[in-house]
C-alpha cells in the first residue's frame, strides 16, 4: 500500500486530534500535580542548583550544575542564561560535561598501568602512580639536564619535558605552578589557551 504526503498528513493530524481529544482516558491529573510541585522546589525536591564555570578553554563559559543533595549525584548540567559571556549557549565541549561526572558508566575512576611493550592494563593505586610519575620527572630531568651551553654559559634548563597549563587554572593556581616549572628548569612551558 502506498500513501502520498498529503495522506501521510492527513492521517496524523486525524490521530493527533483524535488522541488529544480522547486522551485515551489516562488521567493526568496526579502528574500534573507533581508537576506542579516540583516547579516550586528547584525542579527536584532534593536538588540544589550551583553556578559554576566551563573548565575546557579561556572563555569561562557559565554553568548551571543541579545536584541532588540526598542522593550526592549531578542531575544536569546546562548553559547559565544569566552570564554575561556565554548566555545560556555551549560549545560541543560544554554541552558534553555532563558525561565526565560519576554519573557516567563508563568514566574511569582508577589507575590504569599498561608497562612498555605490554597488551595488558593493570589496576593500580594512585599513591603508586604519584610516586611513579614524580620517579619518572627527576629521572628525565636528571638525564637531560643541561648546564652549559655551547659557549659556556650557564643555561641550566631542561628540554626534554614540557608543560601545558589549563585555562581553568586561576591566578592563584597558576603562580606556584609555573615558579615549579621554572624551577625545574623546563624550557617548553606553553598554555592551552594559546595551542
Amino acid at each position: 500500500m502506498t500513501i502520498s504526503r498529503r495522506e501521510f498528513l492527513l492521517i496524523s493530524g486525524a490521530v493527533g486530534a483524535g488522541l488529544a481529544l480522547s486522551k485515551l482516558g489516562i488521567d493526568t491529573g496526579p502528574v500534573k500535580a507533581y508537576a506542579d510541585e516540583l516547579k516550586k522546589v528547584d525542579k527536584v525536591k532534593s536538588a540544589r542548583q550551583t553556578t559554576t564555570i566551563c573548565p575546557y578553554c579561556a572563555v569561562g563559559c557559565g554553568l548551571i550544575c543541579s545536584a541532588d543533595i540526598k542522593a550526592g549525584k549531578i542531575l544536569n548540567i546546562e548553559g547559565d542564561p544569566d552570564h554575561p559571556i556565554n548566555e545560556g549557549s555551549l560549545c560541543s565541549k560544554g554541552a558534553s560535561l555532563f558525561q565526565t561526572t560519576a554519573n557516567n558508566p563508563n568514566r574511569l575512576q582508577k589507575v590504569l598501568y599498561r608497562a612498555p611493550h605490554s597488551d595488558k592494563w593493570q589496576e593500580k593505586s594512585w599513591e603508586w602512580a604519584i610516586t611513579e610519575i614524580a620517579k619518572r620527572v627527576k629521572s628525565t630531568r636528571d638525564n637531560n639536564f643541561i648546564e652549559k651551553n655551547s659557549k659556556g654559559e650557564p643555561v641550566n634548563r631542561v628540554e626534554a619535558i614540557a608543560h601545558i597549563g589549563s585555562a581553568a587554572l586561576d591566578n592563584e593556581e597558576l603562580w606556584p605552578l609555573q615558579a615549579m616549572m621554572r624551577a625545574l628548569g623546563l624550557v617548553y612551558i606553553e598554555h592551552q589557551a594559546r595551542i
